[in-house]
């Protein structure tokens, strides 16, 4: 491919990937937006997660099914449809806010059948990197898609807190409408060189694929036992992602919950670009448990403080450990498992990691309106004893309860330190390297 024309392709994939872009902007304006809206309606922890649960579970179970699909047709067709079909959803929860009082269920109604179609997006969108460019512009269009990604909770916040602070959620969503339009409108802009591209015909039997996929993870003790730990990790992520904007909303306003938000957002992005220099090449086990024990102490710093700034600080540096943790347990899983047999496991690698979201998001509303919140209020059962330490109000027991997910954090990851399992994925490995290296040299 000559230069000019590696040129014209890469700035077409830059056209779509500016309307993701825009897209993710928007998108991350709603759900903080709704996130807002809902506690402000109900005052609620458990509607606050159900509309959490409503556009995360699609996304989640219909992940391996859409990256077949992004395989086998028309990858236009469907980044096409999933954004048109998807802005229904946004349209009719628009038009419910308009015409009068809309209900939870309405919502999370509208947020499921977005995420819905919005998971056959996601995986005809990052497949079209293959279709435009060589790939020795693969590792810069990843990197770019991981900022387009990252938007939704870097950028979209402070914008949708300063238009919640000044207008109102409908605002937010016409702005979000109009950002599905872009979108659409920049993969016609490009829609001949995302022609289809033959495919190899082969019977598909997707059952079979799952088989082979669980038989892969099952072979190597190591690897179920690292996504087991990436679901635990998850796990008291999606309590802090489901609860936080409560707790932060009920002593501060939503303009600047929106700032916070992005603030402590940046600390991945802060840790993202120190991977991304390579500095991380070894002691992989080692820094994961480093990152698990800091990442704990940080989310019980931020449940135990009513003070902003702290909260910020804490924040930023707990979204600061995610990245070490997650790039560790990729690297291990990658180094685990046969090149030719990672697409069939890593599907259902992606679908059991996110179990632990799950369960939090079903969990932590639930835990928090009928248990902890109630226990730490004026005159609550534990009121006069932790309530002395971390206060009383009407969300600390939202600080308490991410104060017990925190510690169960930090108890995880000496577990884990522990587990010979995990550590001889890394010395073998090491051993391999080794061995490799002496036989090449005796060539």
């Amino acid at each position: 491919m000559n230069e000019v024309k590696k040129d014209a392709r890469f700035k077409k994939f830059i056209i779509i990937w500016l309307g993701e872009l825009i897209s993710n902007i928007g998108s991350g304006m709603t759900a903080f937006g709704l996130g807002v809206y809902v506690w402000q309606l109900t005052h609620s922890a458990v509607d606050v997660a159900m509309v959490e649960m409503a556009a995360l579970l699609p996304m989640i179970l219909l992940a391996p099914a859409a990256g077949v699909l992004a395989d086998r047709f028309d990858r236009r067709l469907l980044m096409i449809l999933g954004d048109v079909v998807s802005a229904f959803g946004l349209i009719l929860m628009f038009v419910l806010m308009s015409i009068g009082h809309i209900e939870v269920w309405q919502i999370c109604l509208c947020v499921g059948w977005g995420s819905t179609f919005a998971a056959l997006l996601d995986p005809a969108y990052k497949a079209t990197i293959t279709d435009l460019l060589p790939e020795d512009e693969y590792a810069k269009a990843s990197g770019l898609v991981s900022i387009a990604a990252s938007s939704k909770f870097l950028i979209s916040p402070a914008i949708a807190g300063l238009v919640m602070a000044f207008s109102s959620i409908k605002v937010i969503l016409a702005i979000d409408i109009l950002t599905f339009v872009v979108t659409v409108a920049a993969v016609f802009a490009v829609r001949k060189s995302l022609a289809v591209k033959a495919q190899v015909k082969k019977k598909m039997n997707f059952f079979k694929d799952l088989k082979e996929g669980w038989q892969i993870i099952v072979e190597s003790k190591g690897v179920m036992l690292l996504i087991v730990l990436v679901s635990v990790l998850m796990f008291y992520m999606g309590f802090i992602q489901v609860l936080s904007k409560p707790m932060v909303l009920s002593i501060t306003n939503e303009k600047t919950t929106g700032i916070l938000q992005t603030v402590v957002a940046c600390g991945m992005m802060f840790s993202s670009i120190i991977i991304g220099s390579g500095m991380l090449k070894r002691n992989y086990v080692n820094v994961m448990v480093i990152s698990f024990i800091v990442s704990g102490i940080t989310m019980a710093g931020f449940g135990a403080t009513t003070s902003i700034p702290i909260i910020i600080i804490f924040g930023f540096l707990f979204f600061a450990s995610l990245p070490y943790a997650t790039t560790c347990i990729d690297v291990l899983i990658r180094k685990s498992i046969d090149n030719d047999k990672q697409g069939r496991a890593w599907g259902l690698i992606s679908l059991l990691s996110q179990v632990g979201y799950i369960i939090a998001y079903a969990l932590a509303g639930v835990l928090a309106d009928y248990v902890f919140n109630p226990a730490l209020v004026e005159g609550g059962v534990l009121a006069d004893t932790v309530g002395k330490i971390i206060g009383t109000g009407e969300t600390r027991g939202i600080g308490l309860l991410l104060i017990l997910a925190g510690l169960g954090l930090v108890i995880t990851a000496l577990i884990v330190s522990k587990s010979k399992s995990i550590r001889e994925m890394e010395t073998q490995k090491a051993a391999e390297g080794i061995l490799e290296a002496e036989q090449s040299l005796k060539v």
